[in-house]
């Protein structure tokens, strides 16, 4: 009685703002939860709620002395002419997408490879996305180019409209420089598509009522042809509504020869089946359902495996293996092919990326979370591989491939070290440094180290701390521990630009924590932590945090922890299971109510990596760790900061929403921002990129760094 008492009186004071919560005051009277009426993306009351919380928050951290430097600190590093852009391109010369201050939200530009290996490049504008906007009027996100091969002169523009993920899909022409009249127009929604011929494409998207998942992604794919209505496109393939998702896929070799297309049944997150579309029909291929088709390369075919799988009694693959098999044999029957093996990985590594060229397939992997790179070749029915010498102990990651010849480009980084650009001649195996990013802070007073705690388990879990030289270990440094530990995706290395001058350079420590539940060891790692396990994650992190204070690196006084998307479920789970390890919390775009998370969103996509809440043993141990119903009374939080958007169509804005609410509600202190812009990344153009920064480095200076 004293609960339901609590939360009446407190939920009338979170709808002071507008009259429109009285109708959804009363809604909310019939669930166990005060809060769902912030579940309404738009509702009246909602951003009534938001506004008030952002100005509250801004008018706090805004009006602290160190904000404006920090932003203008951090602009000045995300404007600057010299650093290396975000989102290279393939084509005839070299593409890509270019934001500074002139361009906040950026331009599509082309340079040749020739002028791109120089100092000062030649670029030629192709798209300008602030004229587009402006000129129609909307907040345009550039969301990629999809482009016809071999010419790719035709391409598929995708735009976002203020940063979600559902995008409006536009032809545009590479040579005129502007978008196609009467050329494949596609509204906005969450789509993929794939190029049969300049006249076809295959489509993955919203056909009208009964064709999106759960989720709210397609399952339907159809085939649409040039000047043909959306509603005339011929279906090829029906998947389930039960599915995360279905889309297409063309299977082109270097010179744009199409050798199948075909339909991928994501039946889970981390489950799929394969379909090809031959001439007699659709076949479902024979591989595991934790299989990837990745590329062709040398005549043959590529597939990525996450589980062991025994296609045959002489044939048995480890999982994390890379296998192929002869093209024309698989096209021949590709359920009676072989596969041989290109790739296994040791102890403690993992695939990272590949990618093929025109003879050569491009492989890095990760080994103890330090990258390596190798040049394979398929001769005489055996694959070789040959290492490319790049710095050692940087995180390599590819960023530019040509397809038509053997030569690509590899990024290269560190926390402390500024990220340089390498180009590679498979060929000739000729290794060059292209150019390299001036530094923007003082490293050299840092130094990296790569340490170990013990989990509950006692798994061996690694971090990289990141630390004054001179750091005396009495537990004063202010650290933050940043981690993600989700969906097989690692935590690798990359260059702390804004962090290092914001945080670091006045002598504070960052610290990378390589969770279970993530990639950095392979699918074993990921599996570790999924569905029953998922607590594992968080079990992993306080066992770092706990490591950092046994050390006396810092103290709870001076720790805080960061992580966004998953990475912000592990936040709150750590604060709410473990509140008095941490002073400090910085939650971005978080996954925070975990009993509805499949009805808030693209949720539903995710239950095979946490579990589906409506099954009564999943949802067990799904409560066990939920941080929104963790959050009670009796209880001291470490005042977090929490960041979301209010265009994130992926993780929704509600979890924020309600986590601050219900803090509201206990008497907590908390600091909420919502920007209306952004999508999931929460910021939509580097001045808002910018800001968050600010925000975040201001509120972690307030907490762990004031006496």
């Amino acid at each position: 009685m004293k609960t339901s008492l609590l939360f009446a009186a407190l939920f009338s004071i979170a709808c002071f703002a507008s009259t429109a919560c009285l109708q959804e005051r009363t809604d909310a009277a019939v669930t166990d939860d005060p809060f769902r009426w912030l579940e309404e993306i738009d509702g009246p009351g909602a951003l009534a709620w938001v506004r008030a919380e952002n100005e509250k928050t801004l008018g706090v951290l805004q009006s602290d002395p160190r904000y404006r430097p920090f932003y203008e600190q951090a602009l000045s590093i995300l404007q600057a002419k010299d650093r290396i852009a975000d989102v290279p391109f393939e084509g005839g010369g070299l593409e890509q997408f270019w934001r500074d201050q002139n361009q906040v939200r950026g331009v599509w530009r082309r340079t040749m490879r020739e002028s791109d290996r120089s100092q000062d490049p030649k670029w030629e504008t192709i798209l300008d996305v602030d004229a587009l906007a402006a000129a129609e009027n909307r907040n345009w996100v550039f969301e990629g180019a999809n482009c016809l091969p071999p010419e790719e002169r035709h391409c598929l523009i995708s735009l976002s409209d203020g940063g979600k993920d559902a995008v409006s899909i536009r032809e545009f022409d590479l040579v005129a420089k502007t978008f196609v009249a009467d050329g494949f127009y596609l509204p906005e929604g969450k789509q993929d598509v794939s190029w049969v011929d300049g006249d076809t494409l295959l489509v993955a998207r919203d056909w009208g009522e009964g064709t999106l998942t759960q989720a709210g992604y397609p399952f339907v794919v159809k085939e649409l042809k040039r000047v043909q209505p959306l509603s005339e496109a011929r279906e090829i393939f029906r998947g389930e509504p039960t599915d995360f998702q279905t889309y297409p896929f063309v299977l082109r070799d270097s010179e744009g020869h199409i050798h199948a297309t075909g339909v991928a049944r994501a039946i889970s997150s981390v489950e799929s089946e394969y379909v090809v579309l031959l001439p007699d029909g659709p076949v479902k291929l024979n591989l595991p359902k934790r299989a990837e088709i990745v590329t062709l390369a040398c005549g043959r075919l590529l597939v990525k495996l996450d589980e062991d799988w025994t296609p045959s009694e002489d044939n048995r693959f480890r999982a994390g293996s890379v296998i192929s098999y002869d093209l024309d044999e698989w096209k021949q029957d590709p359920l009676r092919a072989k596969a041989s093996l290109v790739f296994q990985p040791g102890p403690r590594q993992a695939l990272s990326e590949l990618t093929a060229t025109k003879n050569f397939l491009i492989l890095t992997i990760l080994e103890n979370v330090q990258s390596k790179a190798f040049v394979y070749k398929y001769d005489q029915g055996a694959w070789s591989a040959t290492p490319i010498p790049l710095p050692e102990h940087k995180d390599v990651s590819l960023s530019a491939t040509y397809v038509e010849a053997d030569r690509v480009t590899f990024t290269v980084s560190s926390y402390l070290g500024p990220t340089s650009v390498w180009y590679f001649d498979a060929e000739r195996k000729r290794l060059e440094e292209l150019k390299k990013t001036p530094s923007v802070f003082d490293a050299s007073k840092h130094v990296v180290e790569q340490l170990e705690a013990t989990s509950r388990d006692g798994t061996s879990i690694p971090y990289f701390l990141v630390r004054p030289k001179n750091a005396r270990f009495d537990g004063t440094i202010p650290t933050l521990l940043h981690g993600y530990g989700g969906f097989q995706e690692p935590l690798l290395p990359s260059y702390l630009g804004p962090e290092g001058r914001l945080w670091l350079e006045q002598g504070n420590a960052y610290v990378f924590a390589n969770l279970r539940g993530g990639g950095e060891f392979g699918p074993q790692w990921h599996q570790a932590a999924q569905g029953a396990t998922k607590q594992t994650t968080s079990d992993d992190f306080i066992a770092v945090a706990e490591d950092l204070i046994r050390r006396k690196i810092t103290s709870p006084r001076r720790l805080g922890v960061i992580g966004g998307s998953q990475g912000g479920l592990l936040v709150g789970a750590a604060i709410t299971q473990r509140p008095e390890l941490f002073n400090a919390a910085i939650i971005q775009v978080p996954l925070l109510d975990m009993l509805r998370y499949t009805k808030l969103g693209a949720g539903a996509s995710w239950i095979g990596e946490y579990g589906d809440p409506a099954i009564a043993e999943q949802r067990a141990w799904i409560e066990r760790y939920s941080p929104y119903q963790k959050l009670v009374a009796g209880k001291t939080y470490p005042a977090p900061l929490i960041l979301t958007s209010t265009k994130d169509d992926r993780v929704h804005p509600a979890h924020g929403r309600k986590a601050a609410a219900k803090l509201a509600a206990l008497g907590q202190p908390y600091f909420y921002y919502e920007n209306i812009n952004g999508g999931h990344s929460a910021a939509a153009n580097l001045m808002e990129e910018a800001r968050q920064l600010a925000l975040e480095y201001t509120y972690a200076w307030r907490r762990l760094c004031s006496e």
